[in-house]
């Protein structure tokens, strides 16, 4: 399916409820644990790694927007370096793609870190795509970021993946016709989010015509749409 075709459809705000684990339990575990127990968490520093599509921007986004702290801060590659500067009312700090950062943002989290841990009421949570011991960044903020609980996030396999596409449309008791999961796992992006965005605008598509979910009302949808012809 055309990229673009799907480009319109905004996979829904990542929580940890709707975060499917597939093989990563224990850190979605640990997470929540982290969330129940604020302030007092057991694990105030956690890296979570793992390749493209594992979800873990998915995670840092949940918890940004889950709160368990006064004031969560995402932090990123692209955030200004001066971000970078542990403030009062910051109690949680998040990092997403930690082995991207440069080297001036790469100096900045490493004192970021240590000024967040020297306080009982905050933690720190960073993710990137390779383990701590290996990621292209200063010796010194690669210890830092092992010194916690270490993660490895695995993506969904397309069985997980088409299983948790099932699943959510079991539960909402919709009907479907057997051949249009599959169609979607051989022909579009296996990016779980995108997939529910286009199932729940097909779903409203399908509702509004009192139609059944089958593969000839999605090409339907799509050609309304504007995009291609689907095969």
């Amino acid at each position: 399916m055309d990229q673009l075709v799907l480009d319109f459809l905004r996979p829904p705000a990542p929580t940890l409820d709707n975060f499917v684990p597939g093989s990563n339990q224990e850190a979605l575990a640990a997470l929540r644990s982290l969330v129940a127990a604020w302030p007092h968490t057991p694990s105030r520093a956690i890296y979570l790694w793992g390749p493209p599509g594992c979800g873990r921007s998915h995670l840092l986004h949940a918890l940004a927007s889950a709160q368990p702290a006064r004031v969560a801060c995402l932090l990123g590659p692209q955030s200004a370096p001066e971000a970078f500067v542990a403030s009062e009312g910051c109690t949680l700090w998040l990092l997403d793609d930690a082995d991207q950062l440069d080297a001036i943002r790469q100096e900045a989290a490493f004192h970021l870190f240590n000024a967040v841990l020297d306080r009982p009421d905050t933690a720190f949570i960073a993710c990137g795509g390779r383990p701590p011991a290996t990621l292209p960044v200063m010796p010194e903020l690669a210890s830092r970021l092992a010194w916690g609980l270490v993660l490895e996030l695995r993506a969904l396999t397309d069985a997980e993946t088409a299983q948790a596409l099932t699943e959510s449309l079991t539960a909402r008791g919709v009907a479907v016709s057997a051949d249009l999961v599959p169609w979607l796992m051989t022909h579009a992006p296996r990016h779980l989010g995108r997939l529910r965005a286009l199932i729940d605008a097909l779903d409203v598509y399908a509702l509004s015509r009192k139609r059944a979910l089958t593969l000839p009302l999605l090409r339907e949808f799509v050609r309304r749409a504007g995009g291609p012809d689907l095969p």
